[in-house]
């Protein structure tokens, strides 16, 4: 039996899509360029096309006939037992293997978010949390245990991670980021995509590019950012995450930017991505989003002229199903209004994956290893160990936390006993499982409640709900205020419920108009506050609300962002002092709820200043979180002056020791301040971080080398530069707690930092011995 070049596996993969594409016709070659809707059927016995309310009735038989690109979301569109749903999943693949001409498999797709987004599956902190870790490592680990799940029941790619830079915390996504700054997203989202590439499972970046910066917040609402915040803000995460982390498929966003569609835009899919920074992988389409450029864009007139727009600028997959790739662009490249070379030079792409998948491989098999667990023991203690280290202790001005451990406590709340609390929108349970009601989330979620007794048995503890999540009632008032009054101390534990399109407060078309608490929760905070009790504020939200309200009133204030199904405990143990806090802001806690949009990155005229009555200087600042322990920071070296090339290197080092009485993570953050450039420029930015992690008494020494690549930003040309004179490195406890400053003078020419520049600060921790 000979058997054909592209079933080689000893040939080099693109002759082997070369010989393959040679064979197959323009309708073989169209139908590795969409995906089908499906949904396993919780039997088992196989997967049908999943009748959503935007696709189109497809004949599945006669459509498999021709192949198939992608099958979308086998898992997360319905309950199914995972075992039943990898031997469903297999047994359409062997179908659509049997039905071509040339038996290639179909990619598999699912969300994976925060956790594989399926029935029964660990739903793990949200990525707002990720980047309250400050800590890389971690993530990335979280991401390979989320890719070994997904590969273990038939799954090829993940639809993460979110690379977005939040702009505006009004918007309803911002759960999703991983927080304001492009350089920490960049960091923790390129350890994402190593985790989930690691496990053979290609990472999706996403959304690109601008979608954060839609104007008033608004979802989907056209994006007015200018070419400098899109070169400087928006971009690096993606090109870090590309060229540092090695994902192989990018998502076009919907928004449109300056009037050109991201969808639409080959300066931007192909001139960019592909182009300059040398992208080989796939890009596939938001759900819909080709469809948009007819319906929402109005940039095509039918589904024909948008398939040859999204084609042109360089998408090579629409998702979720087939409306605009499918005959709409077969008729139209018959009748010679689209080129079949663009048919080709996207399945190609597709065709090179799916090699790379090993899915052109003749000893190929769907059969999945089961049984399957999707949320076992080592999953629920990384989950636990994610939520824990993201928990951000904002205020503790008395020392009344840690709890005492046989004290009266009040517990007051919506979200205090709500398990969905701990969950942002893409969880399966917020985003699936409202459809079918009456099914168990079918993973244990423990409310902070009922983590708080556990934690604290000797404790005597009450609950009153006092009000709802959005709703304007305050009916509940009096016995929360009743139980507050007989306590302690009152938890008052508040904030967000994850939903879709304004079924809730925080996620994916949840856009707020300003930065208060929902519903009457602000309403009551005050009567809580005004029983005179100490009040400690726990908040689990989707995204920063102003606080500035309760500033001197509060006995503490917990932040947490969705810490996922672990994270009952993980405030839990905050609140008792089993867990001493770690987390450090990803975003800024405004002061009032109006004046936005506003984050830490701003020039001169954005800060607070004569001309203008608003202030908008934040509550608490980018980086800032506090601990059980106290940290002493000494002996730093590099503070200068100095001169330095501008392709030159610098070290800056200090030691931080832990002054306390108990184990604690210090996070120690380097900031870029230009005094003067060219343009105007970010007052303080991040250029570096890490995370320290030390017993009493111990401590470390912490060394960051600069290279002037990191200072480097979009000049009055247009292009990347490297400007000479004077800057400052600030080593930092947060944006706005600097504790030492190098100076430094860059010398020479300007210089153009080419497509190898350096994108992050090395960072080296070396143990430092004992006080004698």
């Amino acid at each position: 039996m000979t058997t054909a070049p592209w079933r080689d596996p000893a040939l080099p993969a693109a002759a082997r899509v070369d010989d393959l594409l040679a064979r197959m016709t323009l309708e073989e070659k169209t139908a590795q360029l969409y995906g089908v809707w499906v949904g396993a059927d919780t039997d088992g016995e196989g997967v049908a096309p999943h009748q959503h309310d935007m696709s189109s009735d497809h004949d599945w038989d006669e459509l498999i006939t021709l192949g198939l690109g992608q099958l979308t979301r086998p898992f997360g569109t319905a309950p199914v037992d995972p075992d039943a749903g990898a031997r469903a999943l297999a047994r359409a693949q062997r179908r659509i293997a049997a039905a071509g001409r040339f038996g290639i498999p179909a990619v598999a797709h699912e969300e994976c978010l925060a956790g594989f987004t399926a029935w029964q599956a660990t739903a793990y902190p949200v990525p707002l949390a990720w980047g309250a870790t400050f800590h890389p490592e971690l993530v990335e680990e979280t991401a390979r245990r989320i890719g070994r799940d997904l590969r273990s029941v038939g799954v090829h790619q993940g639809l993460a991670p979110v690379l977005d830079v939040v702009r505006d915390p009004r918007w309803g996504r911002v759960e999703e980021t991983i927080g304001e700054d492009p350089y920490l997203v960049g960091t923790i989202g390129t350890a994402y995509v190593r985790g989930l590439e690691s496990a053979g499972v290609v990472a999706t970046l996403k959304h690109f590019a601008g979608y954060a910066s839609s104007a008033g917040a608004r979802n989907l609402a056209p994006v007015r950012a200018g070419v400098r915040e899109f070169a400087d803000v928006t971009l690096p995460p993606f090109e870090m995450a590309l060229r540092e982390g090695g994902a192989r498929s990018v998502m076009a966003a919907y928004t449109e930017t300056d009037g050109v569609p991201a969808s639409a835009d080959p300066a931007l899919l192909t001139g960019l991505l592909r182009e300059e920074w040398g992208f080989t992988g796939t890009v596939v389409a938001d759900y819909f989003g080709i469809g948009f450029l007819e319906s929402l864009h109005r940039v095509a007139a039918t589904p024909a002229e948008a398939a040859h727009a999204a084609l042109l600028a360089g998408i090579d997959v629409e998702l979720p199903t087939l409306k605009c790739y499918g005959e709409p662009l077969l008729d139209a490249v018959r009748a010679g209004r689209v080129p079949e070379e663009l048919v080709d030079r996207a399945a190609r792409r597709v065709l090179l994956q799916k090699c790379d998948l090993g899915l052109l491989d003749e000893d190929w098999s769907p059969e999945p290893e089961t049984p399957v667990d999707l949320d076992s023991a080592g999953n629920r203690a990384l989950a636990r160990d994610l939520a824990e280290e993201s928990v951000v202790l904002l205020d503790n001005p008395d020392g009344l936390l840690p709890l005492s451990p046989d004290s009266r406590i009040a517990v007051v709340g919506p979200r205090a006993a709500d398990a969905l609390a701990m969950l942002g929108c893409y969880s399966f349970p917020s985003h699936v499982l409202t459809h079918h009601p009456g099914r168990p989330t079918g993973i244990d979620i423990p409310t902070v409640l009922e983590a708080l007794r556990a934690e604290l048995p000797d404790a005597k503890v009450t609950f009153a709900e006092g009000c709802d999540t959005s709703e304007p009632g305050t009916g509940g008032f009096e016995e929360a205020v009743a139980r507050a009054a007989e306590a302690d101390v009152c938890v008052a534990v508040l904030g967000d419920r994850a939903g879709l399109f304004g079924r809730g407060t925080s996620g994916e078309g949840c856009d707020v108009t300003d930065l208060n608490l929902p519903g009457v929760q602000g309403a009551l905070l005050d009567a809580l506050v005004a029983t005179g009790v100490p009040v400690v504020l726990v908040l689990l939200t989707g995204r920063p609300y102003a606080l500035g309200r309760w500033q001197g009133r509060l006995g503490a204030v917990v932040q947490a962002f969705f810490p996922g199904e672990e994270g009952g405990p993980a405030v839990a143990g905050v609140l008792s002092g089993r867990v001493n806090p770690s987390g450090r802001l990803p975003v800024s806690v405004p002061r009032a709820p109006g004046g936005q949009p506003w984050t830490y990155l701003q020039p001169p005229l954005g800060l607070a200043g004569e001309v203008s009555n608003l202030d908008p200087t934040p509550l608490y600042a980018f980086g800032h979180g506090r601990s059980y322990t106290s940290f002493a920071w000494g002996d730093f070296t590099g503070g200068g002056p100095v001169e330095l090339a501008t392709d030159g290197t610098y070290e800056v080092s200090l030691t931080v020791r832990n002054t306390g009485d108990r184990d604690g993570a210090e996070v120690v953050q380097l900031y870029l301040h230009d005094p003067v450039a060219s343009v105007t420029r970010p007052d303080v930015r991040l250029i570096g971080y890490r995370r320290v992690e030390l017993a009493p008494g111990a401590a470390a020494r912490v060394t960051f080398r600069f290279h002037p690549d990191l200072s480097a930003f979009t000049g009055r040309s247009g292009r990347r530069v490297v400007e000479p004179g004077a800057l400052e490195l600030r080593l930092a406890a947060s944006s706005a707690d600097v504790r030492h400053t190098a100076r430094l003078t860059l010398t020479g020419p300007p210089r153009e930092p080419g497509p190898d520049r350096r994108l992050v600060c090395g960072t080296e921790v070396s143990e430092v011995a004992d006080e004698v």
